[in-house]
């Protein structure tokens, strides 16, 4: 069942036939992929190795095939997102709902700050939330590692207009958990406003929303910055801050929080610990549990409620007087062609290799075309914590080989004949595997206690 797409990606719906569990498949086509999204790509596996949280997506393994064009990832399945919930129009959060979602983005965001990586995306279609209650932050896409004491420039066109800072919109290089802090404080906001609370339409119009809530940067702040843009958007007149009169009706510590988190000058916002013991947290009325929190449903007002998974779609405003939501659309996913033969030949396989009373060579071993597919689970607490710094992980260093990647693509002959044509010829591998090969094996998942890869028919196995 097809949940999103993206540009390279859709995101499937799907229960693995042997123990019943629901997943999401993320499928990834690398036929027409250029260098700096595989480069992207291979980042977000490395983030999500590297993480492992209550509050962060977890990303269970990889499905890869020899003839396949298409890499899979299986993540748990989450059956709602922050961004649906609160687009239905009855539901309106209590002080103990909107701590209890807080205190588990903040929690999700210390663990990935304390693990050196930037999540760069937060806003509420990538808060994804199960039946239980329990929210996770999804979509590392545009994640990256961070060394607050060894800086190195990135790039400031990340985050969604609506929950990116200022200081990025100024074309920032260098900045830290900041950024993720800003969207976290335009969150928290928005949920007790009942709305998102900058609604710009360009980088410019945000600019000029977020000066005048927040105020505009004082002289100081302008020469210590020395930003790109400083002097294209620096304002002739200065603003005031007026969070505190915008927001009069918020309870007094969550305004507190509020003017922290919404800070202009990046250093002032703090750490994500700090917002957590900070006295929105500590005082009463406290968090509720998660198990008390909305449970959505899929109708609302008489409407279907559509829900969109946080993999990457660009926020829209609904028109008209009704509440302005950051609901994200997405079009309907074609199911892959191959995915159904993939599976029925992994399902004989299982079958072949399991049959005790085979006697020939032909029986215990199946044929090549049914040796398509190899898995590879992604177990954290099988492979223990990741020892490698933020320095380890650029993709000039060995952990990525970018010479590996320019084989990615699928390649014709210059005489225009394909080379499958010719059966003396060795079919040509699929991109996926130049993809995994261009790690080394202990970043995306291989097993060390066998040291080798495992196949599906061994993981289902396992797994019963």
């Amino acid at each position: 069942m097809p949940m999103a797409k993206r540009t390279y990606s859709n995101v499937y719906k799907a229960r693995d036939l042997i123990t019943g569990k629901v997943v999401a498949l993320k499928k990834v086509r690398f036929d027409n992929l250029e260098p700096e999204t595989v480069r992207f790509m291979a980042r977000e596996i490395l983030v999500l190795r590297r993480l492992d949280h209550p509050n962060v997506i977890k990303l269970e393994g990889l499905v890869i095939s020899r003839m396949s064009t298409s890499l899979y990832l299986v993540f748990e399945y989450m059956e709602h997102d922050l961004a649906g919930l609160a687009a239905v129009q009855s539901v309106k959060f209590t002080e103990p709902q909107v701590k209890c979602y807080m205190k588990q983005l903040l929690s999700g965001l210390e663990h990935s700050h304390n693990n050196g990586v930037l999540h760069r995306d937060i806003k509420c279609s990538n808060l994804l939330i199960d039946s239980g209650g329990i929210l996770r932050i999804a979509d590392f896409g545009l994640a990256s590692f961070f060394d607050p004491e060894r800086r190195r420039p990135m790039t400031s066109r990340v985050i969604t207009l609506w929950y990116r800072p200022p200081e990025l919109l100024l074309g920032a290089t260098y900045y830290g958990v900041g950024v993720d802090l800003w969207s976290a404080g335009c969150i928290l906001a928005e949920l007790l406003a009942g709305k998102p609370i900058l609604r710009g339409r360009t980088e410019v119009e945000q600019l000029h929303k977020i000066f005048k809530l927040c105020g505009s940067p004082t002289e100081e702040y302008w020469k210590k910055s020395r930003l790109p843009n400083a002097t294209l958007y620096k304002p002739q007149q200065p603003y005031k801050r007026c969070l505190a009169e915008t927001f009069k009706d918020f309870p007094p510590s969550a305004l507190a929080l509020i003017e922290t988190l919404l800070a202009i000058d990046p250093d002032a916002r703090g750490t994500a610990t700090a917002a957590l013991n900070s006295e929105f947290f500590t005082t009463e009325p406290y968090a509720c549990e998660p198990s008390s929190l909305p449970k959505p449903s899929k109708q609302g007002n008489g409407h279907k409620i559509e829900r969109q998974r946080g993999l990457g779609a660009k926020p829209h405003a609904i028109d008209g007087n009704r509440r302005v939501r950051t609901r994200d659309k997405f079009s309907r996913a074609v199911p892959a062609p191959e995915a159904n033969a993939e599976l029925q030949t992994n399902l004989d396989r299982l079958r072949i290799m399991s049959d005790a009373k085979a006697k020939s060579k032909s029986d215990k071993f199946p044929p090549p075309h049914q040796d398509a597919a190899v898995g590879h689970p992604l177990d954290a607490s099988q492979n223990g914590p990741m020892s490698f710094d933020a320095a380890d992980t650029s993709f000039s260093s060995s952990i990525f080989d970018p010479k590996a990647s320019r084989s990615l693509r699928t390649t014709t002959p210059k005489n225009g004949t394909s080379r499958r044509k010719n059966s003396k010829d060795e079919p040509q591998r699929a991109p996926t595997w130049s993809f995994i090969n261009a790690f080394h094996p202990s970043s995306v998942g291989w097993d060390f206690r066998f040291g080798r890869r495992r196949t599906i028919s061994e993981n289902f196995s396992e797994r019963r």
